[in-house]
């Protein structure tokens, strides 16, 4: 009996580090509250309605720079309602980020929202 008490405790145990698991390699995008050392603070939008950025729909973008980049490695819904108030195509929000420009895209290995205000911007005009 102790002896299958521990297949399953053990058992269970690999099935919990197995989830806890990422592929190797695979960029680290959260809203987790480790921040890494070389991040950088930027404006986050959708690159449409905020930032200027030409595309059919809304797609999360950042201004790097003063520049504005459509961003990979997360999405404009992963991160709240994007029409809500204070979401992506209503307001400019700040965002602490992790990544590099490539093909004139902005790749993100770490992107974490920040709390507090929200930049309410006009629409820009086409």
């Amino acid at each position: 009996m102790k002896r299958l008490y521990l297949l399953l405790l053990g058992g269970l145990t690999a099935v919990g580090s197995a989830q806890a698991q990422t592929a190797p390699g695979a960029p680290k995008v959260t809203n987790a509250s480790a921040v890494p050392a070389d991040t950088m603070l930027v404006e986050a939008a959708c690159g449409q309605c905020r930032l200027g950025l030409p595309s059919k729909g809304c797609d999360l973008a950042v201004r790097v720079a003063g520049r504005a980049y459509f961003v990979s490695g997360t999405g404009i819904d992963s991160h709240g309602d994007a029409h809500a108030k204070d979401g992506f195509c209503n307001a400019i929000r700040q965002a602490r980020v992790q990544g590099k420009v490539v093909d004139n895209k902005f790749n993100a290995t770490y992107f974490q929202l920040q709390p507090g205000p929200t930049a309410a911007a006009p629409k820009p005009k086409p």
